[in-house]
């Protein structure tokens, strides 16, 4: 059981919630205004008002559905927005069913987490803790649809040779977003401006083909298995929610 009270001298998480109606923004913005971990702020559409409200804000995590006004593709436009200008900042999306399509297409928009509304309001805590502390949120089926999305991103190309199209230092890189590193972490970690973090970045999207951090995190699964041969250190796996049959005992930081 985790216990909802912050650490002493701790700053409340910052949580910005646009849901896909007014009433449910209000509902779950109130179950999450009872933890005081959090700090909860409503946004409404139009894709405007929220990135306006978001640069004003500035919170720590921010759920989206995709389903805003009723439009059924802006939550992951404003998803999308938020990965070029606040590159750093979390956004977890809200599902009402894990499938295969709606996974894959919220984490190539910038999300770092799925959260199913099938699950019970203290695992979307849980999410958005481990969201906030830079880890990737999703349950073992919902990996898996990733994996095998990234698989069929780079059925023509081999390990070695994906291994080969990037420098040491894109390595370097790419092992601490796989660790939940923010650019600013990045850099301050490699000794490099935050500006220069942003154009290795760039350039390993750009030769790996992939469209978002999460997918160079799952990239980076792979990379770990050569990392010996160079005496790089291993890559810790990312969060996982339980699969949907699992029970919460189960719940762990892999």
């Amino acid at each position: 059981m985790v216990d909802p009270s912050p650490a002493p001298d701790s700053l409340p998480i910052r949580v910005l919630i646009a849901d896909k109606t007014r009433m449910n923004t209000q509902l779950l913005a109130h179950s999450l205004e009872q933890d005081p971990r959090f700090q909860v702020v409503e946004a409404e559409p139009p894709e405007a008002a929220i990135l306006a409200l978001v640069s004003s804000a500035k919170p720590d995590v921010v759920l989206l559905s995709p389903v805003l006004d009723n439009d059924p593709a802006l939550g992951l436009r404003v998803a999308r927005q938020l990965r070029g200008l606040h590159p750093d900042m979390r956004v977890v999306i809200l599902l009402d069913a894990s499938e295969r399509a709606a996974v894959v297409e919220a984490f190539r928009a910038g999300a770092r987490g799925v959260f199913c509304r099938t699950e019970p309001m203290e695992t979307l805590a849980k999410c958005i803790t481990c969201a906030h502390s830079g880890q990737v949120w999703a349950n073992s089926q919902e990996l898996s649809y990733l994996l095998e999305a990234l698989s069929e991103a780079m059925s023509m190309r081999s390990a070695d040779n994906d291994l080969s199209l990037l420098t040491k230092r894109e390595r370097d890189v790419v092992l601490c977003v796989a660790e939940g590193l923010s650019n600013r972490e990045i850099a301050h970690r490699l000794k490099l401006t935050e500006h220069t973090v942003k154009n290795y970045l760039f350039r390993v999207f750009d030769k790996l083909g992939v469209s978002s951090r999460v997918e160079v995190v799952l990239y980076a699964f792979k990379l770990v298995r050569s990392s010996n041969q160079d005496g790089q250190r291993a890559v810790p796996a990312a969060h996982h929610a339980p699969s949907a049959r699992s029970s919460r005992e189960n719940r762990r930081r892999r």
